[in-house]
């Protein structure tokens, strides 16, 4: 079933339906910043859902004078929304946490490429689409959690040990379809062809403790709870447990963690990125947010909650990845990811892994 998202402005916060507050006494010298002259408008679609991105659209807006209003949905309905809106979109900038997901609105014809002498002087490369449809903003690596009680960490050194029969019985997994194991099954592709991807996903299917459910965090509750011994997670939501409630800290800590490929080509790197819209209405303000994203105060902005890793080199990392080993990230070109995705489904769905 598709729910309507509404437009939210930063501005609703401000606006209160109750009895309006008492005046300040005459006495009172009121002390105030003087107010930001408006710059505008931004319209922000976004697929990622935390509470601490309306707290980073609203300081961006008070540092510019720009006002941000903002969509939050998924990638999916986002998509659907801009093909009926057409070149009347009012979007301005595309947020999303997954290349995977970037991919689908260019080739749907909703970005376009940009220059900014800012952005790909402090995004490298592999971290952005080469004509500047996207840019990564913060990176987030897919690991193996196990249980340390039945592996050793030779057991899950790389992701093809996933697919070792000895492994029979001991593997949970989320669904196929979705994007973080597209972007994985992607990598493979590009890397080791399609005949032994294909052959590590049966593998790894014939390895199932149970058939894929839940998410990222439910897989790191089986492993706890003893219903199997290994899965794919990514990072940030083993880091969100281990600093989050005693319950949770309990659960992270029957676990251990791997970053697989250390003596080759290293762990799979992800992003959350940003894309200018096609139609952008306020382009140049478009491209302002963006590049506040990669200021220390936009990185602290956008990766202290989710726990991901700041884009920009020489950041502060968030609290909790403190507890994460320095590590070896691949450099697999992200665009080939999605130009894989296609393929990758189908990979998985052969496999029967659902």
């Amino acid at each position: 079933m598709k729910f309507p998202v509404l437009f939210t402005a930063i501005a609703l916060f401000a606006v209160a339906c109750g009895k309006p507050a008492e005046p300040a006494a005459t006495n009172a010298e009121p002390v105030a910043a003087p107010a930001v002259p408006s710059a505008g408008v931004l319209n922000v679609y976004s697929a990622r859902h935390y509470d601490s991105d309306k707290v980073m659209y609203d300081t961006f807006e008070k540092e510019t004078g720009i006002h941000v209003r903002f969509r939050e949905s998924g990638a999916p309905e986002l998509i659907e929304t801009m093909k009926a809106e057409g070149d009347k979109s009012p979007a301005d900038v595309i947020i999303s946490s997954d290349v995977g997901t970037l991919y689908r609105f260019q080739e749907g014809g909703f970005t376009q490429g940009i220059h900014s002498e800012t952005l790909e002087s402090l995004i490298p490369p592999h971290f952005r689409e080469p004509d500047g449809n996207w840019f990564g903003l913060a990176r987030r690596a897919r690991i193996i959690v196990y249980d340390p009680t039945r592996l050793k960490p030779e057991d899950v050194a790389h992701y093809q040990d996933l697919a070792d029969g000895k492994l029979h019985g001991e593997i949970c997994m989320r669904s196929s379809s979705n994007v973080y194991n597209l972007s994985l099954m992607g990598e493979f592709i590009g890397r080791w062809g399609s005949h032994k991807a294909a052959e590590w996903a049966r593998n790894v299917v014939a390895n199932f403790a149970r058939p894929p459910q839940g998410g990222d965090t439910t897989q790191i509750e089986s492993i706890a709870a003893g219903e199997c011994s290994a899965a794919l997670i990514n990072h940030y939501y083993w880091v969100r447990m281990a600093t989050g409630t005693d319950a949770e800290k309990a659960v992270t800590a029957k676990t251990a963690l791997s970053f697989p490929e250390q003596d080759d080509v290293g762990t799979h790197i992800n992003i959350s990125g940003a894309a200018v819209a096609a139609h952008a209405p306020n382009k140049e303000n478009a491209i302002r947010f963006i590049e506040w994203l990669t200021t220390a105060e936009g990185q602290q902005m956008l990766t202290s909650a989710t726990k991901e890793f700041p884009m920009v080199a020489g950041m502060p990392l968030p609290a909790g990845l403190e507890q994460l080993p320095d590590f070896k990230p691949s450099e697999f070109p992200l665009q080939e990811l999605g130009e894989h995705q296609a393929e990758a489904q189908e990979i998985y769905d052969r496999a029967g892994w659902n």
